[in-house]
């Protein structure tokens, strides 16, 4: 009885010390400097691909260098720099035991200006049979980075042009997969496809807290910094007086958390976990930041990712509430609550089932690998979703700094559990993927 009195005891001055430190750490004002720095008009609403997202990501590098992060890998620099690669088909000659294949029966996913192969060029073969998913198993193809030719059955055919769409969805590589519909099983072919190849750089924000007993094992905090642009005229054709996408909690406010919980848990130096923060580039267009970022880790190695999105305004359960997407997959939601007890703070399963957040977020590619990596957020998603969702009233005066202060506390109290090493959410079950 002594000895559990005592655990009790312990375990309120422990949650007590944590509150404390982050009551001290993340608090209103520093949550506002840090978002009307990120949604301000100067920004140019943070589009991939211009001088906006730039200017965010030198000042998201300049805060982590502040905090004390180490680089990702030991590298030089916060950014974590890659290319995605359009190609332009061109041309294409095939032919399959001697006979000529029509090109329209034929799409290459490559990065090379000119492929030449045949049956000694070392290609795997597989097959998409009837029945497959057949853009669930050409996304393994290509992210395998592997070379195939990939026999696909006939059955696909009103939906195989479709792959055409993975030639805009390339990350830089060495590797092709060509895919070919029809019922065969060369033994000798050659084809030579050629492409105008565009090579499009991007780059994550990394920075991370080395773990100590545990560092090989990581937790991962997210948001992207990306968003929408300046967009001159509506759908209709029409001159917005608001050009800029602020994108204010679209995600600067998933951003700017993972920039005070990377500030909080560096200066508890607690960590037996390596906790890696990032802000994901090109979410708006694809994923592709999360999508190479997740590339570069073992997925069994992955122990939790909190991936956050927009949490600026109130949950429709009110203030003092956020829902966690794909609750029911893993424990994780369960173990998070836990840690708030006592707090007045409520994590709820995600109310939007119909919507299909869980994998439409920065979690998901890392999720459909059994990490459990889940979205935070508050947003309402009903049809219509909430007003300011992906247009120019995306502003800092619609969020709510007091609230988005409390979120970003709870997330830091509930996964000192997780980040402790004493607690481990349960995997995503993938088999319902395949």
């Amino acid at each position: 009885m002594k000895k559990s009195l005592f655990g009790l005891l312990l375990l309120s001055i422990t949650t007590f010390s944590f509150a404390q430190k982050a009551e001290k750490i993340i608090n209103t004002k520093e949550v506002e400097r840090i978002e009307k720095i990120l949604s301000a008009d100067d920004m140019e609403g943070r589009k991939t691909f211009t001088r906006g997202i730039e200017k965010a990501g030198n000042f998201i590098a300049g805060e982590f260098k502040k905090t004390g992060l180490a680089t990702w890998n030991g590298s030089k620099s916060y950014f974590q720099s890659f290319a995605m690669v359009r190609a332009k088909f061109l041309g294409l000659e095939c032919s399959f035991d001697g006979k000529s294949v029509d090109a329209r029966d034929v799409i290459v996913a490559t990065c090379q200006p000119t492929l030449s192969i045949n049956e000694k060029s070392g290609y795997e073969k597989v097959r998409i049979a009837k029945g497959a998913n057949l853009f669930s198993e050409a996304r393994k193809l290509i992210a395998a980075n592997q070379n195939y030719l990939v026999l696909v059955d006939t059955s696909f055919s009103r939906s195989f042009n479709n792959l055409t769409r993975f030639k805009s969805q390339l990350f830089k590589s060495d590797k092709s997969v060509v895919f070919v519909i029809g019922n065969l099983d060369p033994a000798t072919y050659t084809l030579e496809a050629k492409h105008e190849i565009t090579e499009q750089p991007l780059a994550n924000v990394v920075g991370v807290i080395p773990g100590k007993s545990l560092k090989d094992e990581y937790v991962i905090f997210s948001g992207h910094y990306d968003h929408l642009g300046i967009i001159r005229k509506d759908r209709q054709g029409n001159e917005l007086t608001d050009s800029i996408f602020n994108g204010a909690n679209d995600d600067a406010a998933g951003t700017t958390a993972v920039m005070m919980l990377a500030k909080y848990f560096k200066a508890l130096h607690n960590n037996e976990r390596t906790l890696v923060f990032v802000a994901f580039t090109a979410e708006e267009i694809g994923g592709y930041g999360s999508q190479y970022f997740s590339r570069q880790f073992d997925p069994e190695k992955v122990k939790a990712m909190f991936n956050i999105e927009m949490i600026g305004t109130e949950s429709k359960w009110g203030r003092n509430a956020a829902y966690i997407t794909g609750y029911e997959k893993t424990d994780m939601g369960k173990m998070l609550q836990a840690n708030l007890e006592g707090t007045g703070f409520t994590f709820h399963p995600d109310p939007y089932p119909a919507q299909q957040l869980f994998y439409r977020s920065d979690n998901a590619t890392l999720a459909r690998l059994g990490v459990p990596a889940h979205t935070i957020s508050t947003s309402k998603m009903e049809n219509p979703p909430e007003p300011n969702y992906h247009k120019a009233s995306d502003e800092i005066g619609t969020l709510d700094m007091d609230n988005m202060a409390m979120i970003i506390k709870a997330i830091a109290l509930s996964s000192r559990g997780i980040i402790s090493g004493k607690e481990t959410p349960s995997r995503v079950d993938t088999s319902e993927l395949r």
